[in-house]
């Protein structure tokens, strides 16, 4: 039976660091995470499988090509205005002498940076406050600020500023587990979604009902009141909001790169257990794959098998936490009430006192 790891978060992965920017001034709601590779990077893939997705060097992950290892992913909110954030990323790493040698000297190299996209234009009222290279570069400063295993901040935060799930705010998740071989197996979610991650008839995050144990729902007259106050909060809204989620999936398991890629893609698996419906024409949905190598697998064929279905388990728990750690926002962009407001609950998901 797997157990969860010291910080419950994507930093359990020996190595791993995370760092997120935040949009400043007036109007704007949005922000980048960046996750740092350790030294000498990490095998890396990738799988996309919404329809509207917005992406940067996904193809250089393809275990046909040339790139082994990478030193940075980058999660961004501007829609793909802001996968310009990754270029700040790649202004750093190239700084430290990290990415693919390309030339005769030392540190004359080319960082290969993937990076993936949310829609957030106009969500704190100015679209045109979008992330851009100073604010990537902001992020992967601060994670290489972080001591190693540090906790991850979760919820409104980073790319996850401006999330929104369905009609209620999304953020940042994160969540680990320790296999019984010692492997690690940790997602970090940026939660936002076209779908709904609660179940309309119960009030009950669709992600509860498959990590661990049967949810309570909430009494029928909180749920009765939190679908009004949604209903008030779409009719000043509009429209439904453009969406994507986003999650990075990472082991210190061994893992060659098309094994790296089938990681990437059961993980999905994860998002369409907390969300419904997903992976829509209008979801940009997308995974990537990091594997440090720290821990040889067990030489058997199916021993990829725990791997595979503990990074799905990782990404619907990440859901829930981001949905749990958001915070209601009301401003000239639009009112996206939170999950834990609309039901009284406190953190963590815990009900309120009455």
């Amino acid at each position: 039976m797997a157990d969860k790891a010291p910080n419950d978060a994507l930093t359990d992965v020996p190595g791993l660091r995370v760092g997120h920017a935040r949009l400043s001034g007036e109007g704007a709601l949005s922000g980048t995470t960046v996750v740092l590779a350790p030294a000498g990077g990490a095998v890396a893939a990738v799988d996309v499988r919404g329809g509207g997705p917005g992406t940067r060097e996904t193809d250089a992950l393809d275990p046909r090509n040339l790139v082994q290892r990478i030193d940075a992913v980058v999660l961004t909110g501007g829609s793909a205005y802001g996968l310009d954030s990754a270029s700040g990323v790649m202004a750093w790493l190239e700084e430290q002498g990290r990415g693919v040698p390309a030339g005769r000297e030392p540190g004359q190299v080319v960082p290969v940076v993937p990076a993936a996209c949310v829609f957030d234009l106009g969500r704190g009222g100015d679209w045109r406050a979008r992330p851009d290279a100073s604010t990537g570069r902001a992020a992967v400063e601060a994670a290489a600020l972080t001591e190693p295993g540090a906790p991850v901040e979760e919820g409104s935060v980073g790319a996850g500023t401006g999330a929104v799930v369905g009609r209620i705010k999304g953020g940042i998740g994160t969540a680990s587990t320790v296999l019984p071989s010692g492997a690690t197996v940790a997602a970090l979610v940026v939660a936002n979604a076209a779908g709904s991650a609660v179940d309309l008839d119960t009030g009950v995050l669709y992600g509860q009902y498959v990590t661990g144990g049967l949810p309570v729902p909430p009494p029928p007259e909180v749920h009765a009141a939190a679908l009004h106050q949604l209903a008030e909060a779409a009719d000043r809204n509009g429209a439904p909001p453009l969406n994507t989620t986003l999650a990075v999936v990472a082991t210190d398991a061994e893992l060659t790169r098309a094994q790296a890629q089938k990681l990437a893609g059961t993980a999905h698996d994860g998002i369409a257990r907390a969300v419904h419906p997903v992976h829509l024409l209008n979801d940009g949905d997308t995974v990537f794959t990091l594997a440090t190598g720290a821990r040889p697998l067990d030489g058997h064929p199916l021993a990829l098998n725990a791997v595979l279905a503990a990074g799905a388990d990782v990404v619907t728990r990440a859901i829930v936490r981001a949905v749990l750690a958001a915070r209601s926002v009301t401003g000239a962009g639009g009112d996206f009430p939170s999950y834990t407001e609309l039901y009284g609950l406190g953190p963590h998901g815990a009900r309120n006192a009455d």
